[in-house]
């Protein structure tokens, strides 16, 4: 549907969320904060991007350090959704964007949860693409056409932050908030003539268009996008025992993409149905840190001294703001204090 300018609003927000609890009361399980396994249930958020949140989930490392857990990994379409099963209590932990969580900590959501890593840093895995013929060649030949994005997503930020560079007012273009399989869907039918949207989806849209701009060219002028790690508040405080497995798993798997790189595609092709080759060239578009880079000062830092991504967050959630999609932002030190560095330095370290 077109694209409506402004805020979230909360009559929306509570129709997803009685769409959501209802499928949660149908068959989610009764979760980490109770239910019949007197909360041993781990609810995790996953997206299928290549990450190194795929291949934990692949090689069953949380589980085989967690056994007096169950995991249950839900998959989501978008940061959006995600943000809104955290709203109805039914996500413990996520993989989601950096713009999305940026929303998630303002107002009207305050979303009660903590940034605790970082899977990677937006490269080429997500662009902006045109469909051939459709005649567009820069962000400005936009203007008048049809552009498809998952709002409140990452993309929907670099969009925007493209448009905006490009000196575009977002109000002369036609945007559509479509998911990645239905933006695939409108684009072999013709029914856009571009998008914004991230691996795997991209992959395939780039066989029958042309990137025009991508999240590595809008970080290097300022304004990066992250895929991070988030847990629930109220779950750090409940199972202090389940941050350091997951994290120490996540750390494995960035060794893994970095030392072993064949083992690393491999099992991120069975999660996105796609050969290792292919994995492995999506895997080399993304930027991934080493498990030692999560506590440096540029990213979530030490305790008492959060890194640069709550820098990162606060101009994501002030540039909302300026694109009126969010009324206000945190103060920097909320933002601060929603980055979870304690323990840290014991997950990453050799």
């Amino acid at each position: 549907m077109p694209r409506t300018p402004g805020p979230l609003r909360l009559p929306l927000l509570a129709a997803a969320l009685g769409s959501l609890l209802a499928v949660t009361a149908c068959g989610a399980g009764g979760g980490s904060g109770g239910g019949g396994d007197g909360g041993r249930t781990i609810r995790i958020a996953y997206q299928s991007f290549p990450s190194g949140d795929l291949i934990v989930k692949e090689k069953g490392w949380l589980e085989k350090a967690l056994p007096g857990y169950d995991v249950k990994w839900t998959k989501f379409d978008s940061g959006a959704s995600i943000n809104t099963a955290f709203v109805a209590g039914s996500v413990d932990l996520a993989a989601i964007g950096s713009s999305p969580v940026a929303r998630g900590l303002s107002a009207p959501l305050n979303i009660p949860y903590e940034v605790t890593w970082v899977l990677d840093v937006a490269g080429d895995n997500e662009a902006l693409v045109a469909r051939n013929g459709a005649k567009i060649s820069s962000v400005k030949d936009l203007v008048g056409k049809k552009v498809a994005t998952p709002f409140s997503s990452t993309s929907h930020y670099s969009l925007l932050a493209a448009l905006d560079r490009a000196g575009v007012d977002a109000s002369k273009v036609q945007l559509l908030d479509l998911e990645p399989q239905d933006i695939l869907a409108a684009w072999t039918r013709g029914d856009i003539d571009a998008t914004y949207v991230w691996l795997p989806t991209l992959e395939e849209l780039k066989k029958t268009g042309e990137v025009i701009v991508s999240s590595r060219e809008l970080a290097a002028d300022g304004k990066p996008t992250l895929d991070l790690g988030v847990a629930a508040t109220r779950f750090l405080k409940a199972h202090p025992d389940v941050l350091p497995a997951w994290r120490k798993a996540q750390a494995r798997a960035l060794d893994l993409i970095h030392d072993d790189p064949d083992a690393a595609s491999a099992a991120v092709g069975k999660q996105l149905g796609i050969s290792p080759a292919e994995a492995g060239s999506q895997l080399k578009q993304g930027i991934f840190l080493k498990p030692a880079e999560q506590a440096d000062a540029k990213w979530l830092g030490t305790p008492g001294r959060a890194g640069g991504l709550a820098d990162n967050l606060h101009s994501a959630a002030r540039f909302l703001v300026d694109q009126k999609q969010i009324d206000s932002a945190p103060d920097i030190e909320a933002l601060r204090k929603a980055v979870h560095a304690e323990g840290l330095s014991d997950a990453v370290s050799p």
